[in-house]
């Protein structure tokens, strides 16, 4: 955690968070995994039919059904469970971002004929 208060500064902000675009592309490729750390309600309302569904409260009983091996891209509505999320992620050694935007910044880019972008 030391070396993770030492990086909030601005110039490293950009390194925890990963942008809609390179996500797609890292996605596409095989190269990182979607967490959806949302709660099970949030889920049965709507649905993002891809990724990893572990509500943020589960992640310390669930580490084992995370790849070690690819970029942990972890999202919620928006960012605020997810920064939280990747924090602690990366404590436990995790490769791992946050989506900027969230989910729904990522449904409204892939709204329409975008939505082919991604490989699922």
């Amino acid at each position: 955690m030391q070396n993770f208060i030492k990086n909030v500064i601005p110039s490293e902000m950009s390194t925890m968070r990963i942008e809609l675009d390179e996500f797609i592309e890292l996605y596409n490729e095989g190269k990182c995994e979607l967490v959806d750390v949302r709660v099970a309600m949030e889920i049965k309302v709507w649905q993002v039919n891809f990724g990893l569904k572990i509500p943020a409260p589960e992640l310390p009983d669930r580490l084992d059904e995370l790849p070690k091996d690819k970029l942990l891209v972890v999202a919620c509505p928006k960012n605020d469970r997810s920064n939280m999320a990747r924090t602690w992620l990366a404590a436990q050694g995790y490769n791992v971002k946050y989506l900027s935007g969230g989910l729904l910044g990522l449904m409204d880019y892939l709204k329409g004929g975008k939505a082919k972008a991604l490989k699922v």
